[in-house]
C-alpha cells in the first residue's frame, strides 16, 4: 500500500520541474525576440549553444568516449537537423510575434503522428484528423491579423521549424544507430554538430554580424536574455527531461511539455505587450484545443 502511494507521489514531484521546462520554453520565444535581430540570428545561436556545450562535454566526457562510429554519425546527422530547426525558429521569431511562434510550433504534435501514420501506411483515426483540422484552422485565424491575407514570412518559417521538428523526432525514433546509446552523450554530439552548422553559417558573407561583434554590442539586458536561453532553455531543460523520463512516463512528460504554447502566448501578451484581435484569440484557443485533442487521440 505504501509503495503504491509513493509511486504517484514521485510522479507528481517529477511533474513540477517538467512544467517549469514548458514555462521557460514558452518564454524562450519572447527572450529570443528581445535579443535577436535579422542581422544577429546566427551570432546569437553560436553564443547560446557554445556557452552550454563545454558543460555537457565535461559532464559526460567518459560516456562520450564510449560512443562508436555509427552512433557518432547518427547523432551528428540529428545535430544537423537540430541546427536547421533553430535557424528556422530564430529567424521566424524575429519576423513574427512570440505568441504566434509558440502556437504555430505546437503543430509538431499534430504533424508527427500524421507522418508516422504515413510511414506505417495506416490511416489515422477520425478523431485525430478532426483535431488536426481544428489546429490548422486555428493557425489560419491566428496568423491573419486584421484580415485574411497570406501568412507572413515569420509564420511560414516557424511552420517550417515545426515540420523540421517532426523530421527530427521520426529520425530519432527510427535510427537504429542511436537507440541504445547514452542520452547525454548523444545530445552533446547533436549540440556540437548544431554549433558547427551555426559557425559555418557565421563565416558566410552576408549572414549578419559575427558572434564577437554581437557579444560586444550586448548590454546587461541582452546578456540576461542570452543566459536565460542558454542556462534555462537549453541546459536546465535537457537535464530535467533526462531526470523526469527516468522517474515517470514519456507520455506524462510529453503531456506537460505540450503546455509550452500556452506559456508562449501568456509571455507574449503579459510581458511582451503583444495583442490578439478577437479572430486571433479564437485561433489561439483552437490551436490549444486541437493539439490537446490530437495528443489524446494519438495515444488512444
Amino acid at each position: 500500500m505504501l509503495a503504491r502511494t509513493a509511486a504517484p507521489h514521485r510522479a507528481r514531484l517529477a511533474d513540477l520541474p517538467v512544467l517549469a521546462v514548458a514555462v521557460v520554453w514558452g518564454g524562450s520565444y519572447l527572450a529570443a525576440k528581445g535579443i535577436t535581430t535579422a542581422h544577429t540570428v546566427i551570432a546569437v545561436l553560436v553564443l547560446r549553444f557554445a556557452l552550454v556545450l563545454p558543460v555537457l562535454v565535461l559532464a559526460g566526457r567518459r560516456r562520450l568516449r564510449a560512443l562508436h562510429a555509427r552512433q557518432l554519425r547518427g547523432a551528428g546527422l540529428l545535430g544537423l537537423v537540430l541546427g536547421g530547426i533553430f535557424v528556422l525558429e530564430t529567424y521566424g521569431v524575429v519576423h513574427t510575434s512570440a505568441t504566434n511562434a509558440g502556437l504555430i510550433i505546437s503543430l509538431t504534435m499534430i504533424f508527427t503522428p500524421l507522418a508516422e501514420a504515413a510511414l506505417q501506411r495506416r490511416a489515422p483515426s477520425g478523431a485525430f484528423l478532426a483535431a488536426a483540422g481544428l489546429s490548422v484552422a486555428g493557425v489560419v485565424l491566428l496568423t491573419q491579423g486584421a484580415g485574411f491575407t497570406a501568412p507572413g514570412l515569420g509564420d511560414l518559417l516557424i511552420l517550417g521549424a515545426a515540420l523540421a521538428r517532426t523530421l527530427n523526432v521520426l529520425l530519432t525514433a527510427r535510427m537504429a544507430a542511436v537507440r541504445d546509446a547514452d542520452s547525454l552523450s548523444l545530445t552533446t554530439v547533436q549540440l556540437a554538430a548544431a554549433v558547427a552548422v551555426f559557425a559555418v553559417l557565421a563565416a558566410v558573407p552576408g549572414t549578419g554580424d559575427s558572434p564577437w561583434a554581437a557579444a560586444a554590442a550586448f548590454g546587461p539586458a541582452e546578456w540576461a536574455g542570452l543566459a536565460f536561453l542558454s542556462v534555462f532553455c537549453t541546459l536546465f531543460a535537457f537535464f530535467v527531461q533526462m531526470w523526469a523520463v527516468r522517474r515517470t512516463s514519456p507520455s506524462r512528460v510529453s503531456l506537460l511539455l505540450g503546455t509550452e504554447p500556452l506559456w508562449a502566448a501568456a509571455a507574449g501578451i503579459a510581458l511582451g505587450g503583444e495583442h490578439l484581435a478577437p479572430a486571433g484569440l479564437a485561433g489561439a484557443a483552437l490551436v490549444l484545443a486541437g493539439t490537446a485533442w490530437g495528443r489524446r487521440a494519438a495515444a488512444a
